[in-house]
């Protein structure tokens, strides 16, 4: 039943594979991106009883057993939670406390541990929602093995009874190649003492002979093969001392004089006998030997090949993401020089209404100058107008320059018309006091001194006028 409902749980995924899931997308790769399921609770780290299992190449200790888990709240958020980590959860460059859920939108960045000195963030992601069918190559192994092995049911062990209990009349263990075919199994290679003791040992008649082990007809190499070469060696030296110890045997027995002695002429063949096999033993030793030497040379190469290829691929990789760096930051700098272009001419043009409305204030700032001077100055003290009056005339003057005029004569300076009364007009005053704060700096100081100076002088007179009227 177990096995049904996950048959009929991946077939539902491949139906929806148009839709959208979120993953947490490994940054600079496209690979070992990890896929966040729908009402599940993920678990990373570098222990085995996780969802992902993450582990780093430089610093092993980098993610902790249980490291953090994302979880998906009922209102359909995510959030990650670090579960109490060595090196902590960093979400978009700050760090999240530990045991608390904090929320996750889509493009924040995801990293898990610290830098290292003089290198980025190892395991640094980007939670993004992408349409299943365009990420699932890219997508890290992890969950769904996880979730079969889990529906594996254990089988139980069956106890023998003590009839079924025998002794074990089995043959020694074979030495197998990683082939399954049981045609390539051999047994164990002796060690090189206790080949030498076998060797050693003494054999009659033409029975003597020295273990070899053959090689595999397949051409497949493991570890104790490629050991075994300095075993052959020694065997090859032995075989060539027993061949010169024949070799003597046989010297002395034929330069012995010649009797009708069959026992020694049986010696003598069974002698020649064993030189002939030592011979053919050795040469099949050497031929094992060049064999192994040629198989070990060839290995060598391979793996040299092989490691050329991987860098060859690592380095075209790394020329490729290169380009893309270099593509996406002329896109980027061509960007900026456009929005600097931008407001280089957003500037100009407030550069060139600025100096307009400047030349459009200092046209109105002489106008004003030029109707101050011609139609508001009085005619006495040719200044503005300092708390002007009008005459019965209609003339206007400054209150202090017309009581100095009256002194001398009592008639209009302009019209010569007897002065019969004088006003103040208040009007006239503000008009020139709110045209003046439009002047420069200069003509304002150049007014207020004599503003206070006739204060000052209006203030002299009224203390002479009450000394003379003051009573001896």
């Amino acid at each position: 039943m177990e096995a049904v409902t996950t048959d009929s749980s991946a077939a539902e995924e491949d139906e929806c594979s148009d839709s959208e899931v979120l993953c947490l997308m490994r940054v600079g790769r496209n690979s070992d991106w990890l896929r966040l399921f729908d009402n599940t609770e993920i678990t990373i780290g570098r222990g085995v009883d996780v969802t992902y299992q993450l582990l780093s190449p430089t610093c092993p200790l980098m993610i902790s057993r249980l490291h953090c888990t994302f979880k998906q709240r009922e209102d359909g958020h995510w959030t990650v939670t670090d579960k109490k980590s060595l090196n902590g959860v960093w979400v978009n460059g700050n760090r999240i406390p530990v045991e608390e859920a904090h929320q996750l939108r889509l493009g924040d960045s995801i990293q898990l541990g610290v830098p290292v000195i003089g290198n980025k963030v190892e395991f640094d992601y980007i939670l993004v929602q992408r349409p299943l069918r365009d990420i699932r190559l890219n997508l890290a192994k992890g969950h769904r093995e996880g979730a079969k092995a889990a529906h594996v049911p254990k089988k139980p062990k069956r106890k023998l009874n003590a009839e079924e209990v025998e002794p074990s009349t089995s043959k020694p263990k074979l030495y197998r190649c990683s082939s399954a075919d049981k045609s390539f199994a051999q047994p164990c290679p002796l060690s090189p003492v206790k080949h030498q003791q076998r060797l050693s040992q003494p054999e009659t008649g033409p029975s003597r002979q020295v273990q070899e082990v053959d090689w595999p007809s397949d051409g497949c190499s493991t570890p104790c093969d490629l050991d075994n070469l300095q075993m052959y060696s020694q065997n090859i030296l032995m075989l060539r001392e027993q061949v010169d110890d024949t070799e003597r045997q046989v010297a002395s027995l034929g330069g012995e004089p010649q009797r009708t002695d069959p026992l020694k002429e049986e010696q003598v063949k069974e002698l020649q006998g064993q030189l002939e096999t030592l011979r053919a033993k050795m040469h099949r030793m050497e031929t094992l030997e060049r064999s192994f030497s040629e198989t070990k040379r060839q290995l060598e190469a391979q793996k040299t090949q092989q490691q050329e290829e991987l860098l060859k691929k690592q380095l075209e990789e790394a020329l490729q993401e290169q380009k893309k760096v270099i593509g996406e930051l002329a896109l980027s700098r061509q960007g900026f020089e456009e929005i600097l272009l931008a407001k280089n001419k957003e500037l100009e043009v407030t550069k060139k209404e600025k100096e307009k409305a400047r030349a459009q204030k200092e046209e109105v700032v002489t106008q004003v100058t030029e109707v101050l001077e011609n139609e508001l100055q009085c005619i006495i003290c040719s200044e503005l107008f300092i708390e002007a009056v009008i005459l019965n005339c209609a003339h206007s003057f400054c209150c202090h320059c017309i009581k100095q005029w009256r002194k001398k004569k009592d008639e209009c300076p302009i019209c010569r018309q007897a002065i019969q009364s004088q006003t103040r007009c208040l009007a006239l005053d503000n008009c020139i006091n709110s045209m003046v704060e439009n002047l420069s700096l200069d003509m304002k100081a150049r007014r207020q001194t004599l503003i206070t100076e006739r204060k000052v002088n209006r203030c002299g007179v009224r203390e002479e006028g009450e000394a003379v009227g003051r009573p001896e």
